[in-house]
């Protein structure tokens, strides 16, 4: 399968690989600044098409967060998103790692996907070092 990695998207590309997934669509300016204030992004294209997505959220110094792994369902199942995750590790690695003694990376898997992610070399929590994931929404619709 020939997919090319490229470091930009549009809102209309990244709403409609939301929607795609079954995923709530934001406004659009909503959805500009998250893409203009990710820390790295990385989007797979197959015939000019933008079919998966991956974001990095990070301070810059000792925290990333994976987030928004997106595969478009007619493409998953195909190493996609194992491609875009394991790119989006290596970025951190090699940006946020090379001169940090640590680097700690975060990512709230959906339901189901846990052993996707271990198997990219992610840990499940709660663990023996670690509690549960937490989240909250505030959702003004």
């Amino acid at each position: 399968m020939n997919i090319k990695l490229v470091h930009t998207i549009s809102v209309e590309d990244y709403n409609d690989l939301r929607s795609g997934v079954g995923w709530e669509t934001l406004e659009n300016e909503q959805a500009q600044r998250g893409i203009e204030n990710t820390y790295y992004l990385v989007a797979a294209i197959k015939d000019e098409r933008t079919i998966g997505l991956t974001r990095v959220i990070s301070d810059g110094g000792y925290i990333a967060l994976i987030a928004d792994v997106i595969v478009n369902p007619d493409y998953q199942g195909q190493g996609i998103g194992k491609m875009l995750v394991e790119d989006a590790l290596t970025f951190i690695e090699t940006h946020l790692g090379k001169d940090e003694l640590m680097v700690m990376v975060n990512l709230m898997a959906a339901k189901g996907k846990e052993k996707f992610y271990e198997k990219c070399g992610l840990r499940v929590r709660p663990n023996n070092e670690a509690g549960a994931g937490m989240c909250l929404y505030f959702n003004k619709k």
